[in-house]
């Protein structure tokens, strides 16, 4: 994912310490039921679409953008899938992140699925029963944007 610029202005008197970050993932599926997937420059593996939003952007309406500037695929959010707060990241830079992850259940509407920056090296759809090799993050997303069940969050409680 590309570093937004107002992150970049924030890190310049940060430093590396730790910023809290929302983050949108988009599970798009087409009407053959099959999930739009990207294969990433930085680490060069299949994942979800997702990216952060812009300062006052909505979250559905970022996972719209993000869909789009990744793929060509034109999307509309259809509800939230599931909502977690994720371990911090440390980037190769030093840079450490935590992210408040919003994953949207997405349906194409338009668009033919390409690479459409310079985040993907490639993009495609995929069947369900047939999918690349994931990551965790994107395996259980997909599951609970299949699922009718309610938004999924981690109800654990402390004390």
């Amino acid at each position: 994912m590309a570093t937004p610029e107002f992150i970049r202005a924030v890190r310049a008197s940060a430093g590396h310490q730790l910023l809290w970050l929302p983050g949108i993932t988009a599970i798009v599926f087409d009407d053959d039921g099959r999930v739009l997937l990207g294969r990433r420059t930085d680490t060069g593996k299949w994942s979800v679409i997702g990216g952060i939003p812009e300062p006052g952007e909505q979250p559905a309406v970022c996972a719209v953008r993000e869909v789009f500037e990744e793929t060509a695929v034109r999307c509309v959010a259809e509800r939230v899938v599931l909502v977690q707060a994720l371990d911090p990241v440390t980037y190769p830079n030093g840079d450490v992140c935590q992210y408040m992850d919003i994953t949207f259940r997405c349906r194409a509407v338009g668009g033919e699925a390409r690479v459409n920056d310079d985040e993907s090296l490639e993009v495609a759809w995929f069947d369900v029963d047939a999918l690349p090799e994931l990551n965790q993050f994107g395996t259980f997303r997909i599951k609970q944007a299949l699922s009718e069940a309610p938004t999924w969050f981690d109800a654990a409680t402390s004390g």
